[in-house]
């Protein structure tokens, strides 16, 4: 049983939209009503459903795209409520899973954040159990753990994370546009206390379709997929980031099928094309 210490008004979700309209719907529904909403609208993008009279929403307008790391410090900074939880807008929580990830974060008060246990729509694992920025040392074998325990990072798709330590470290880092922010997130927070995989909270993903699978969005997401590889590579001391970025340009330009598809083609050239806006030690200021 829950201790009355911990309890769902003490939770604020935030979650960034950008072109999210279509999806941010079922995310909303399957929130329970005590807990908090920010809804960050990432560059006005975003038309959303009318809420329920005892929801209790936020919405976080942005004029600009800022990006997913600043849209979420923005959302964090409405809330006022212990623990923060950040989801993708193409999430579905189960039934249950808030309330066990604040029994998690009772069972394991040394613990700074925690995953969900990530599920596909189709049912699969969705388990994030590696990072480019760790040695494969760290890495876990496929699946979901069977039980609670600790892992090497956080996949973003959803945070659970307290408030506290989230404001200690500074957030994400405003610098990181798109991509990688939870990862660079994760090992700061890593340093205060353990990161933890919670069993029994289950939250349904539809991996990739948060905002689009245009090619201009493809192109986009690879631009800055491409620049934060390369910034948290040499902020967290991976071995020759830049030559490993464009090595993975030159690689995948031999391969076909990458030419076949518009989608494919856009996400290759806008990932090149990130690799050489970072050749003159730009840092993404």
């Amino acid at each position: 049983m829950m201790n009355d210490e911990f309890r769902l008004e003490d939770v604020t979700v935030v979650s960034v939209c950008y072109n999210s309209s279509e999806i941010i719907g079922g995310l909303i529904d399957s929130l329970p009503p005590a807990v908090s909403l920010v809804l960050v609208d990432n560059g006005g993008t975003n038309i959303f459903p009318a809420f329920a009279p005892d929801r209790r929403v936020n919405i976080v307008r942005m004029a600009q795209n800022e990006g997913f790391g600043r849209g979420c410090n923005a959302g964090a900074a409405e809330a006022s409520t212990p623990y923060l939880l950040f989801l993708n807008p193409d999430v579905r929580v189960e039934e249950g899973a808030i309330e066990a990830l604040l029994r998690a974060a009772q069972a394991y008060p040394e613990a700074s954040a925690f995953n969900p246990r990530l599920i596909n729509s189709d049912g699969g694992a969705y388990f994030k159990r590696r990072s480019y920025l760790l040695p494969r040392s760290q890495h876990l074998k496929r699946g979901w753990p069977d039980a609670d325990c600790q892992v090497p990072v956080l996949s973003g798709a959803a945070i659970f994370v307290k408030k506290q330590l989230f404001d200690r470290i500074g957030g994400f880092d405003p610098k990181i546009f798109l991509y990688h922010e939870d990862d660079d997130l994760s090992l700061r927070l890593k340093a205060l206390g353990p990161l933890m995989f919670v069993r029994d909270a289950g939250v349904v993903h539809a991996k990739g379709y948060s905002s689009g699978r245009s090619p201009a969005v493809a192109s986009f997401k690879a631009f800055h997929m491409a620049q934060s590889r390369i910034y948290t590579g040499k902020k967290h001391h991976r071995p020759v980031p830049l030559l490993s970025a464009a090595w993975h340009c030159f690689v995948s330009s031999l391969l076909p099928f990458n030419w076949f598809s518009s989608r494919r083609r856009a996400k290759l050239g806008g990932f090149c094309r990130g690799v050489c806006s970072m050749r003159k030690g730009n840092d993404l200021n």
